[in-house]
């Protein structure tokens, strides 16, 4: 039996009237997405079931392709994007691309062939500056509007909504620089991905800027748990008191391997990651980082693709997110003992 639906218990959930309530769900009325996407959840949470009306989706499916899921910064993206295409009356078609697995071309002739709307590539080819961006072209040709999220290519005309990698690492200089650090580090993946190539950048004019008789110091491995250990081995052995990492993944990595070799976070050694990804303050110790605006990137991008898909603007109209350092336990003061 169908649990009977009680407006005054809707309305107190989702914070609205119970006239608001109503509206939504005839479906009649104006009501803001965001309203009515309150009520749909208050549904949801309540455990009520969804009218006929509300079941139906017009707006059509959008592809959503992803890197691998293990770095919890993508499954972030995924809810945040899933959200914002709910609220607009759209279902995503997911994607995740694993290494010798199904490939990003694959799944975009699969979404195309299932009739999506528009495209969304989080951290995908476009962000390789060594792929060949024809593939692009081919879905420009053929009329699908498509946006990229983290990984703004110059050679490539689409909108893209990224988080300023640039600035984040100038502020994580500043902050280990203001702490008595001057023997900083950076970690980061490979350079031929833009957010990469774009920290580096960053931490090279930093030092060019505020330590101008200190070397570079920076190791290129992989965006993984395993890369960041790889990284903070070197690094520490070439005399770093400070690392910047490209991801908190890495920065894991990095403070794994500072746990097994019995150096001290952040007493000996301080670590800062990038992302703010799920969980990550519950690390040990808690992981200072730069904060990505997921939800602001996410909104950007989905309001952006959607008015392409409607035609109401076909401007290229690409956004820069700054991030937030996060101050927690895995950065502070030099140790003056290893003060160079």
């Amino acid at each position: 039996m169908t649990k009977k639906i009680r407006l005054v218990d809707l309305a107190k959930q989702a914070g609205v009237s119970t006239a608001t309530v109503s509206r939504v769900l005839n479906d009649k009325g104006s009501v803001a997405v965001e309203t009515r996407h309150a009520v749909l959840a208050a549904l949801d949470l309540l455990g009520y079931e969804r009218p006929e009306r509300l079941r139906e989706r017009g707006g059509g499916l959008i592809g959503l392709i992803l890197p691998e899921l293990t770095n919890p910064i993508f499954p972030s993206f995924a809810q945040h994007l899933q959200t914002m295409m709910s609220m607009q009356n759209y279902t995503p078609l997911f994607g995740t691309q694993v290494a010798g697995a199904t490939t990003e071309d694959a799944y975009v002739e699969a979404m195309l062939r299932h009739r999506v709307s528009g495209l969304i590539f989080v951290s995908g080819l476009h962000a390789d500056l060594t792929a060949d961006l024809e593939r692009y072209e081919r879905i420009t040709a053929r009329g699908i509007p498509f946006v990229t999220i983290n990984g703004a290519n110059p050679q490539l005309d689409a909108p893209d909504f990224s988080a300023d990698d640039y600035s984040a690492v100038t502020q994580a200089m500043r902050y280990l620089i203001a702490q008595g650090h001057s023997r900083i580090g950076l970690a980061t993946g490979p350079l031929r991905f833009v957010p990469a190539k774009v920290k580096a950048d960053a931490y090279r004019d930093a030092l060019q800027k505020f330590l101008p008789n200190i070397p570079p110091m920076h190791a290129v491995t992989l965006f993984t748990v395993e890369g960041g250990q790889s990284a903070a081995q070197d690094l520490i052995k070439r005399g770093c008191t400070a690392i910047i990492c490209g991801s908190d993944v890495m920065a894991l990595g990095a403070i794994r391997f500072c746990h097994h070799a019995g150096i001290r976070v952040p007493q000996d050694v301080s670590i800062i990651g990038y992302d703010d990804s799920p969980l990550i303050a519950f690390s040990d110790p808690p992981l200072t980082t730069l904060r990505q605006p997921v939800k602001a990137i996410s909104e950007a991008a989905i309001n952006a693709l959607i008015t392409n898909i409607q035609g109401t603007n076909t401007i290229n109209n690409s956004m820069r997110f700054a991030s937030e350092l996060i101050v927690r336990s895995s950065a502070g003061p030099v140790n003056k003992n290893n003060r160079s």
